[in-house]
This record gives structure tokens, sequence and C-alpha cells, in this order.
């Protein structure tokens, strides 16, 4: 018989999934509230005329790709039940379409495709009057359709068709130009019989709720005009329309309510005012988004499936399948959020909801994204961008909920789960025998000596100091530590190793052959670190637990507050041991490092030593010993003091070395993080599987930033072939960057007790090392064994060098973004809200490449020791 479930238990799921539900309920309230009906005049009239462009979704008759005389066929018996009248530009291609209009009684104003190519020309010319003479409901002709405007002939070559065209005809001529172009050529008034005029606003830059009046206002400069020259001659516009998507126009925005809203105002207006006009376009044409922009796509009153994009009475809502999209987000949140809020039930409520929103967000961006190709008619371009940054912006949206899952646990946590703290021994309290093992390579005498009696000073009896010495070169270096260690009496021992193996990990394990019998604990202090006088007497004490197999506290600086440069590092390093690690602790999931550290012999001794094969062998001894069913106790007390990186070139090959070392331990340690048989827990799999997200966020900034130039370069020397993406393609990305920025400046606030001025200084040294850790991540994922470069505590310089040079990668990125962000300033513009987005991501790729430059220029004015 199963237990019953204790009350607590019982509200606590109760609690959860109540939580679970508002915030799903919340999701399709927003996917409701984006998509809210708009209140439109109705329109339960007959539409005066269409300008219709027959092709199907995937034809083009650039391409010589036309529609079959029964797709013409189902199309114009569609239109006839809106119209009897359709505008058509070309009468070689689909010279049937007069014949099936008849059919329907559908009356067609036709039309002959005019430009540079005279014998094209000629063919044209011909094929309209052919038409024209021998089908009756051919009412009109239009030779040529913005021939000015786009400068395709000169004016009185354009008349010559035109005059030509009348004199065959018997019905009216006219040919179809903006007002801008009759405004300059009014003598080509006096050679149509009609005049005809595109008016369209979103071109103009004209908002929506202006739009009718434009239009009107666009007529009466027209009339007065064509008064002047032809008194009375008829106006007829050839084209007015909005388009349901595509690129904002300043203020003109594309959308399906605003086309609605101004074809519906319209066709009231005009039939009050008596104007005939022939609205652009019958049917989406997804081909002419080449020619001439995204929005070219979607001027169509219905769409490429021949579908009605909206109804011509009641209301009108901006995506009708929100219903399933909104539907589908929740689902798709559902169980994570349930599983969250259940697990995490002790959080405070603010947390939970703020993280169970994130939760859905990311859900409703990932369903947003995967139904793009049901809203927009891709392009072989957009769907190679979809199918790109799809996988891409998954894993951001993973990046995100990582850091959300941090900045929630850190900001509405009650408490601590796992929190400790320095121990006080009790009198008779026995003192494990530890070994401290001190590895240096090449390390300035003055600065080991220091640490060697901060050693000598420590308020503790059963311990001793093995110094190992990894292949120094000069006697003068290594020499006078040894003298010191025997000055310091017989605690100190001291051991010169060259030639020698394994970098540092190898000396440790040398030191560990040579370490008393008598040691129960081994201790790991860094070259320059300065220790407390009680940090084993603090905190050995937490051995007597046998599943205690480290004791880790945080590194930390000193010597920083008079140096600008150390400054802006120390609290860059601050951050992780004041926030990350504490989140990794709750599970037991600590990042061991190479100083401050304790390990229990035994346990260290039986499960292989320090690996050799990795340059982080500290952090991989941590993951194995947890692997081993062992406790990792994080204790947040300064314990000891070391130094910060001499200059930006040291900070940035420590945090490389990371880096690489990081993806060497996820290679060789990978099946640990999967297998189904690991020991690792749970939780231990998730930091240790995702602590480096934020680092793969870095590597694929600079993917992200290499491709963004080429795509650049592409689109500002061959526009022809290279457009801007799409800007839902974008906004997620922007998006991105926001949040993450903003999660690591608040928990800074909280967490780290510096000024805002040390809180941005400390962003901009974090930013700065992304291309280190960059290539760190991309080289270890390579390459198989990487060298351990010692991280420089201080140079001896007697000139200082370019500040630059440590930076020239950084540098040279930096200057091709900007150059990037000029090409795009003075070729494409800014005009489109493509472009402005498309500048602002080249900006922020920018920035850590700018903190790079800043972080050494820095480090250059702050200086170090001279000699």
């Amino acid at each position: 018989m199963s237990p019953v479930p204790s009350p607590v238990v019982r509200k606590s799921f109760w609690r959860a999934l109540a939580l679970t539900l508002l915030v799903a309920a919340a999701n399709v309230g927003l996917w409701a509230f984006l998509n809210r009906p708009v209140q439109i005049a109705d329109w339960r009239g007959e539409i005066h005329g269409f300008a219709f462009n027959p092709s199907q979704r995937y034809q083009d008759p650039t391409k010589q790709l036309f529609p079959s005389e029964s797709e013409l066929d189902g199309d114009i018996r569609m239109l006839s039940q809106y119209s009897k009248r359709l505008r058509t530009y070309s009468s070689l291609e689909n010279p049937t379409i007069p014949r099936l209009a008849n059919f329907y009684g559908v009356r067609v104003m036709a039309g002959a495709w005019i430009e540079g190519r005279s014998e094209r020309n000629e063919r044209e010319l011909a094929a309209l009057i052919a038409l024209a003479r021998k089908n009756a409901n051919v009412d009109r002709a239009i030779v040529g359709n913005e021939v000015v405007l786009r400068g395709d002939l000169p004016v009185r070559e354009l008349i010559t068709y035109i005059d030509r065209a009348r004199a065959q005809l018997r019905i009216p001529v006219s040919t179809a130009e903006p007002l801008d172009s009759w405004q300059r050529n009014p003598d080509l008034i006096r050679h149509v019989d009609f005049v005809t005029v595109h008016i369209l606003p979103y071109w103009e830059r004209v908002p929506r709720k202006d739009a009718v009046g434009f239009v009107l206002g666009q007529l009466a400069s027209l009339r007065q005009i064509v008064d002047q020259v032809s008194p009375g001659k008829p106006i007829i516009i050839g084209e007015i329309g909005w388009p349901s998507n595509g690129d904002r126009k300043e203020y003109a925005q594309p959308s399906l309510a605003d086309e609605a809203h101004f074809l519906r105002d319209w066709f009231n207006v005009a039939a009050r005012e008596k104007i005939e006009y022939y609205v652009m376009e019958a049917i989406d044409q997804p081909w002419k988004e080449q020619l001439g922009g995204r929005a070219e796509a979607y001027w169509g009153m219905f769409n490429a499936n021949r579908q009605p994009k909206f109804s011509l009475t009641g209301t009108v809502i901006e995506d009708p399948n929100w219903p399933w999209k909104a539907g589908l987000a929740s689902l798709l949140a559902l169980l994570p959020m349930f599983w969250f809020a259940r697990h995490f039930i002790r959080f405070r409520a603010l947390g939970l909801a703020f993280f169970l929103v994130l939760v859905q967000l990311s859900a409703s961006i990932l369903v947003w994204m995967a139904t793009l190709p049901y809203d927009f008619y891709l392009s072989p371009f957009d769907w190679a961008m979809l199918v790109l940054l799809f996988p891409a912006q998954f894993a951001i949206i993973l990046i995100l909920l990582i850091n959300g899952f941090e900045f929630t646990e850190v900001l509405w946590r009650p408490r601590w789960l796992r929190e400790f703290k320095p121990l006080t021994p009790k009198p008779g309290d026995a003192q494990p025998f530890v070994s401290i093992h001190l590895a240096c390579y090449n390390e300035p005498p003055e600065m080991v000596i220091l640490t060697l009696d901060s050693l000598a000073a420590l308020d503790y009896e059963n311990y001793e100091v093995i110094v190992l010495d990894n292949n120094t070169k000069n006697p003068e270096i290594w020499k006078p530590v040894e003298a010191h260690c025997e000055k310091l009496g017989s605690k100190f021992r001291f051991y010169h190793l060259e030639p020698w193996p394994g970098f540092k990990a190898g000396a440790l394990n040398y030191g560990l052959e040579v370490t008393d019998p008598r040691a129960e604990v081994v201790a790991v202090v860094d070259a320059d670190y300065e220790v407390r006088r009680d940090w084993l007497r603090a905190l050995t004490g937490y051995f007597v637990d046998p599943k205690v197999a480290v004791v880790q506290c945080p590194q930390a600086h000193r010597e920083w507050e008079h140096n600008e440069f150390r400054r802006m590092t120390n609290w860059e390093y601050d951050g992780f041991f004041r926030i990350g690690m504490h989140h990794r602790n709750e599970r037991n999931a600590i990042i061991q490092h190479g100083t401050m550290t304790m390990v229990r012999k035994d346990v260290l001794a039986n499960t292989g030593k320090w690996s050799e094969w990795t340059i982080c062998e500290d952090a991989e001894l941590g993951l194995r010993l947890m692997k081993a069913g062992y406790e990792l106790v994080y204790v947040d007390e300064l314990m000891g003091k070391g130094l910060t990186p001499a200059d930006f070139k040291a900070y940035k090959s420590q945090r490389y070395r990371w880096a690489f070392g990081a993806m060497q331990i996820m290679k060789a340690r990978w099946d640990w993080m999967v297998s189904k048989t690991s020991t690792l827990t749970r939780g231990q799999r998730f930091h240790f599987l995702t602590g480096w997200f934020s680092w793969f966020g870095d590597a694929l900034h600079l993917a992200f930033t290499l491709m963004a130039m080429l795509w650049t370069l592409g689109m500002v020397l061959a526009p022809k072939y290279f457009t801007l993406p799409m800007y839902l393609f974008l906004v997620p990305l922007i998006g991105f960057f926001l949040f993450k920025a903003a999660f690591g400046i608040v928990l800074y606030r909280v967490r780290v007790p510096c000024s805002w001025k040390d809180t941005i200084a400390a962003s901009v040294a974090s930013m700065g090392l992304s291309h280190a850790i960059a290539r760190g991540i991309y080289e270890g994922l390579w390459r198989k064994k990487g060298e351990f470069i010692r991280t420089a505590k201080s140079r001896r310089i007697g000139k200082k060098p370019n500040p630059f040079t440590s930076v020239s990668e950084e540098l040279l990125l930096f200057l091709a973004i900007v150059a990037c962000v000029f090409g795009m300033v003075n070729s494409i513009g800014i005009n489109y809200v493509e472009g402005k987005l498309w500048i602002a991501i080249l900006s922020a790729q920018a920035i850590p490449y700018a903190s790079a430059l800043i972080g050494a220029w820095v480090a250059h004015r702050s200086g170090d020791a001279v000699g």
C-alpha cells in the first residue's frame, strides 16, 4: 500500500499546478492581446477592380514559370465573386486571361509591358492590340507601367508607343505612372484618353491612419494638373493598396490589420466619391520580393494559397491562427514549468513566477519561429537563415534559461540549503595532518617567499609545506626560494624538478609521492597567495565527515585597490565566487580550483591522483570525486589572497586555458554526463553540462560575428544576391543580448559588494575575455593536448609594449565590424527595420572586442612592476 501524501506535499503540489496553469493561461492571454480584434468599417459592395498578377505560390514569370489555364480559370472565378474588373500588365504573358474572364462577366484593362528592349516592346504592343480586337471584354488598354518612373525609355518614345496603340484601337488607351511622373511630364497627359495613376501611401511612408486622406490629396493635386492640360479627362487609380507584411517604412507599418483597415476604409470612400480604382493587388506574389523588397510579396487581398486574408465585414485579427499557436506554446511549456515549480516550490512566489514566465516565453518564441513558414513566403535565403538560426536560437534560449535559473535561485531562494561557514575548533579536537603543496614555475622569488612566510605563520601544529619548483631554468629565481625553505625549518621542503613532465599536475603528483605518510589532507595553494593564520584550523574539521573529499575556499586578491586594471579584474573574478559557486554548491557541483583547496589524501591517491592529460587538473579532480560519490564543501570565506593577472595578456591566457581545459574534460568525461549508469546526480550533470554554456555562447558569438561580417560584405558589394534577414530572425538575438546583460548586472548589484562603477568595469573585463574564451572552446574541441601557460602575476619590463599587441585579433575584428556598420549606413541605409536591427546586432557584436581594447588600454595605463 502506497503511503498517503502529507498535507504539506499535497499543498505544494496544488500550489505548483496552480502557478503553472496561471502562467499558461497568461500566455494565451498575451497572444490574444497581441491579436485582439480590430473594429473596421464594413464593406458589403463590389470592389471596383483588381490589379491581377496570376503567378502561383512557386511560379516566377522572370524564370518563365507561368500558371496553367486551369489555374488562371480558378483565380478569375474566385475574383469574379468580388469584382467584375481586372487589370493585367502584360499581353504576351498569360494571353488567355481575357477569354477566361469573359466567361465570368469580367472586363479587363489589358496592359502592354514596355521597357528598354524594343523588340519585346513591339511584340507586347502587337499582342495587346490583338487581344483587344479579339476580346470584347477588353475595354481599356494600358501601354507601359511606370516606364517614366523607372527611366526605361525617354518620355517621347513612350508617347510614340501610346499614340500607335490609340491609332489602332477603339478603346481608351493610357499609361500608368505615379503622381510625380505626371507632374513632371504634363505633355504625357495630352496623349492618353484617361490618366492612370498609382497611389500607394505605404511607399510614401504615410501612416495607415492618414493614408486615405493622402490618396484623396494626391487625386486633388493630379486633378488640377490634368484640368490645366486636358480639362475633364478621366482619372483612374491603377494601383492602390497596403501590404500585409514586409519592412516598415518609417511611419508606414505593413500588417494584415492595417491592410484590411486601409482597404475597407478606401472602398467606402471611393464609393461615396465615385472613384474608379484597381486594388494593388488581387493575390500575393512571392516572386516579387526579389525585385523590390520583402513587402512586394504581400500586397494581395488573397494570399498565395488563394485564401482571403481578411473578411470585408466584422472585426479583423492580425494572426487568425494565434489560438492554436498559443495553445501549442502553453502545452510545450506546461510539463517543464510544472516540474520546475514542483521541485523548487521552496523559492519565493515571485521567483517561481519569474522563471515560469521565462520558460513560457521561450516556448512561445520557439513556436513563433517554427511556424514562420505558415505566415511568410520564405525565399531560399530565408529558409537557409531559418535552418541555420533555429538551432542557434534554440541554444541561445537554453543559455538564457540556464542564466535565468541561476538568477532566480540567487535572488529568490529563502536560504541556501548547503551553506558552510568556518568552524570553531573545541579544545582537544584532533588536528589532521595536512600536507600543503605549493607548485611554482619561474615565479618571482620575493612573491613566493611572501606566501611561504604566511604559511609559516599558520595557527596550526600538524602540517608540512612541500614547495615544487617545476622546470624553472634560471637558478637565480629558484635558489632564493630553496634557501628560504631551509631557513623556515623542517616543516618546509623544497624540490627543484627539471626536466619534469605533466605541467602543474605532474609536479603535484610528485608532491604526493614525497608527502609525509601521516598526512590525511593535501592542501594546494598558489605561489602568490598570502593565507590567513586560521585557514587550516577553521576548515579541517569538515573532514570528520568521511563523505567530504574537498573543502574549497574562493579565489581572492590583494593589492588591487589602487590599480585600475587589477581592480576591474578582481571584481570580475569575485562575481563567480559570490554567485556561480553558491548556485552550484546547492547541488554539490562546485568547480574545484587549484588554490585554497583541501583534498582528502587517500581519496586523491586512490581515484587517480592529479590528471596530467588536461590543463585544468583541478576541475577534473572535482568532477571525478563527485562521480565517486563524495561531498565537496564550498566555504565562502576569504582564507587567502593572491594577485590578479599582471596585464591583459596574462588575463586572457588564463581564461583561454580554462576554456581549453573545460573542453578537454567534457570530451573525456562525456559518458559520465549522458550515461544512464553514471553515478553523478542530475544536479551535477546539469551544472557540468550547462556550466560551460555561457562559454559556448562566446564561441557562438565569434561564429555569428564572422558570418555577419561576410553577409554584410555580400549585401554591400552584391545586393542582388544578399538581402537583409527578416526582422523576425533578428529580434530574438537582440532580446538575448539585453536579457543576458540585465541578469548579470542585477546579480552583481545584489551579490557582489562593489560600486556601480566597479560593476560596469567588471562587466567590461568579462566581455573583453569573449574572444579568448571562444578560441579556447574551438581549439579545445579540435585539439587533444594543450599547453599549460603560467598566469603571470607580475612582470619586470624596461619599456612598456604597445597596449594592443595582446589584443591584435580583437582589434582587427572590431575595425572590421565598424567598417561593416559604415558600409551598411552608406549603402542600404537605416530606413528599414531590418537595416536598423542588423546595425544594432553588428554593434552588439562589437562590444566584446571593444571591451578587450578597453581592458588592454586600462592595463597599459595602470602599469605594473617596472625594473
